[in-house]
């Protein structure tokens, strides 16, 4: 007899996780036992991924408070069903062997209960079988459509995790290569680094009791050079600091960090020795430190003014004041307005007539440069524009202006100016002044290297003495040297003449006009510097500038009005700082600077301080000298430029007082001194302006009255412009030097 235990079957179920029924037919068997049936026999008990899945997506068909053995033969095939009410007729109708077909009275109620559970199941009827059978089938079809389309989800969720997760492994490795690839040698590395140390001894090498030792440990073979000449070059014997100085400038085997060990560990003297070395490397000298972005030209102006501002303005030189209250006016148009009156007629406006009242930004700048280079003159401004920022900004100005040799000159001036002051010597070179410098002398623009030279000159303690004040320039030698030097050559220019272009080589026939001695592109080179230095190496060639000017409207400084007498104390005073009159010298002079040349030895005779500039000249060459007055003061009122002849035109007129005095004292006292002398005279006339052909110095002027008088076939300005090396005016000229100091040279 079948027995289905509802109650027993809710209890099992409600017992189970959702997906985990179980519905179970029992029986008594033989020996009392319950014999339990799986209603289907196709759901094994333990549930696959798979089931779990199917259960879950249709859970939906049987909603909460379902009979389990309902939500179980939902889930079974139409086939199964029948079967499983086939099964329990069959057992109904027929007990098994042993058993009878009327149940005891203990079994009443398990009979009925079964009874009432099948007569439940067998109260369906076909059809409702059937479409219960066919919501299951297609719940089984839908579930079966859901769960391909998960299955799809997942492998391409599993493909694009696999494709991403073997992507990152892949890039991991060729970086990890990469940077194994690329890993220095750390060994290496820090040997270079090593090398680029510098190694400061607390204990200064003066004091250290063996002088003479040298460890070194660590040191390799070709590094210990760069260390022997270092110490070398701190020595405490000064012949030895030289040598030292001079074997680290013909070294050019060394690497770049051996030569920023020097850079870096020398002193000053040893680094203003290497820059006035002809043959030193320009490694040796560290750049400039950074300086601030270059601003516009209006801001370096007011840079420029506050500089001067900060300056001291009482107890000036008028042409100080002069150019100072120009550089400080308020505006362009100001400086044009006060600065066009001088100059509408003199020539110097007519390029900014055009503007009306506008000056470029460099004339301004070159305003300030003028005043500063007079500024620099005293020592105690130079002091006062090294602690305004005076060493930057005009480095700054420098860089800004590579374009006009002129802003630079005046810086270089300036600069110049500020070496004479010893104490302003670090400074200068901590500012990174140096390696400007050095590019500067090794230029072949022989002004910029003549500037150049000056200063490292005035820098060099340690081989020079003398101090090269502005105006002074040493042509040769430019760079230390061990040829030693024996006697001075020097060259003092004329009237609108100049340091470097009134000895260049004769080009051709230019016109006496302002256009003309302005354009300092057109002279080729300075002979002194390039002739003579070749073939009288243990000379010391000077040239000497001055300013001067036809008329008093061309005059740099309206207000100065400088007599010869005047220049020449001022010349005379410089020559003596820069060591003139220690060795024999030679005076090479054109047009009015022999004047001055005259003028200067007789106020020499005249002071004991002096007396070796007198005792050591040994002859004087004139160029075209008007010792008897010239003829250019007479056309001064037919000539536009001199509407207004400077002091200088007019002492030059025949009947000059002072010029008559001057030539008979000084060829008294040459005779006296038994000076050698040698004159050249132009005999062609020279054209000023565009109208007036000039006799400048005639034949009778340029006679001094002793010495050779030698006429020459060029105007006055090519007198002192030799054509060639072979031509006639330079080999007089370089017999009348080499014999006359014969003697000196010999010994």
């Amino acid at each position: 007899m079948l027995n289905v235990h509802s109650n027993s079957f809710h209890k099992e179920a409600r017992s189970y996780p959702p997906g985990h029924q179980e519905v179970r037919a029992t029986e008594p068997s033989v020996t009392g036992e319950t014999r339990s049936y799986a209603a289907r026999p196709e759901l094994p008990q333990a549930r696959t991924a798979a089931a779990k899945d199917q259960e879950e997506d249709c859970s939906c068909l049987g909603g909460p408070g379902q009979s389990p053995l309902l939500v179980a033969l939902l889930q079974t095939s139409p086939h199964h069903v029948e079967e499983l009410v086939g099964t329990w007729e069959e057992q109904t109708s027929s007990p098994g062997p042993g058993l009878s077909s009327v149940p005891s009275p203990g079994d009443w109620g398990t009979h009925n209960e079964k009874n009432r559970t099948r007569k439940s199941v067998q109260g369906l009827s076909y059809e409702q079988m059937i479409s219960q059978s066919s919501l299951s089938h297609a719940s089984e079809q839908f579930c079966k459509s859901n769960r391909s389309h998960k299955t799809l989800n997942g492998n391409i969720i599993k493909f694009t995790g696999s494709l991403i997760l073997g992507g990152s492994l892949f890039i991991t490795y060729e970086v990890l290569a990469l940077k194994k690839s690329l890993t220095l040698d750390t060994q290496v590395v820090e040997r270079e680094k090593m090398k680029s140390y510098i190694y400061v001894h607390t204990v200064s090498l003066d004091k250290r009791e063996n002088h003479d030792t040298f460890s070194t440990i660590d040191i390799e073979d070709h590094e210990c050079a760069v260390w022997l000449l270092l110490r070398k070059s701190k020595s405490d014997d000064r012949a030895a600091r030289l040598q030292a100085v001079q074997e680290m400038s013909e070294t050019h085997h060394w690497h770049d960090y051996q030569y920023r060990i020097i850079a870096q560990a020398c002193d000053l003297r040893t680094l203003i020795g290497l820059a006035r070395s002809k043959e030193s490397d320009l490694r040796f000298f560290l750049r400039p430190p950074p300086l601030p972005s270059l601003k516009e030209d209006s801001f370096i102006e007011e840079e420029l003014r506050q500089l001067l501002a900060s300056l001291p303005q009482t107890d000036l030189d008028e042409c100080i004041q002069y150019f100072t209250s120009l550089a400080l006016s308020e505006s362009s148009q100001s400086l044009a307005a006060q600065k066009g009156g001088l100059w509408c007629f003199g020539g110097n406006g007519l390029p900014y007539a055009e503007s009306f009242g506008e000056v470029p930004s460099a004339t301004v700048e070159m305003f300030c440069l003028e005043a500063l280079v007079k500024h620099s003159e005293i020592p105690t401004h130079c002091d006062k524009i090294e602690a305004n920022g005076g060493l930057q900004l005009l480095q700054k100005l420098y860089q800004l202006h590579k374009d006009c040799p002129n802003v630079q000159r005046n810086i270089m001036r300036i600069l110049g100016n500020m070496a004479l002051n010893e104490h302003l010597h670090s400074t200068i070179v901590r500012s990174g002044w140096v390696s400007i410098l050095v590019e500067a002398i090794k230029s072949h623009d022989i002004m910029e290297a003549s500037h150049a030279a000056r200063t490292l000159a005035n820098l060099d303690r340690e081989t020079v003495q003398d101090k090269y004040q502005d105006g002074v320039y040493v042509l040769h030698p430019q760079y230390r040297t061990s040829q030693p030097i024996k006697a001075d050559v020097l060259f003092i220019h004329g009237l609108m003449g100049a340091a470097f272009k009134t000895w260049r080589q004769q080009d051709s026939d230019e016109n006496l006009t302002e256009k003309v001695s302005e354009d300092e592109s057109k002279y080729t080179t300075c002979w002194p510097k390039s002739w003579l230095a070749r073939d009288c190496p243990a000379l010391r060639i000077i040239s000497v500038e001055y300013d001067t000017s036809l008329s008093d409207w061309r005059a740099r400084c309206p207000v100065e009005r400088k007599s010869i007498a005047f220049r020449s104390n001022e010349l005379l005073r410089k020559l003596r700082a820069a060591g003139v009159g220690d060795r024999p010298v030679i005076w090479v002079s054109h047009s009015m600077g022999g004047l001055l040349v005259k003028k200067m030895l007789l106020e020499a005779s005249k002071k004991p301080e002096m007396s070796t500039i007198i005792n050591n000249t040994r002859g004087i060459i004139f160029y075209s000298v008007p010792h008897h007055g010239s003829h250019l003061a007479e056309y001064s009122v037919n000539i536009r430029y001199l509407l207004f002849p400077s002091l200088e035109v007019k002492e030059l007129s025949k009947d000059s007082p002072a010029l008559k005095t001057l030539q008979d004292d000084f060829l008294e006292f040459a005779k006296d001194k038994n000076f050698q002398v040698l004159s050249f005279v132009e005999t062609l006339p020279t054209y000023i302006g565009s109208m007036i052909k000039l006799h400048v110095v005639p034949l009778e002027s340029a006679d001094l009255g002793i010495g050779d008088l030698i006429p020459v076939d060029v105007n006055h300005l090519n007198i002192c412009k030799p054509k060639k090396k072979d031509a006639f005016l330079y080999q007089r000229t370089l017999q009348f030097i080499c014999d006359t100091l014969a003697k000196d040279l010999e010994n």
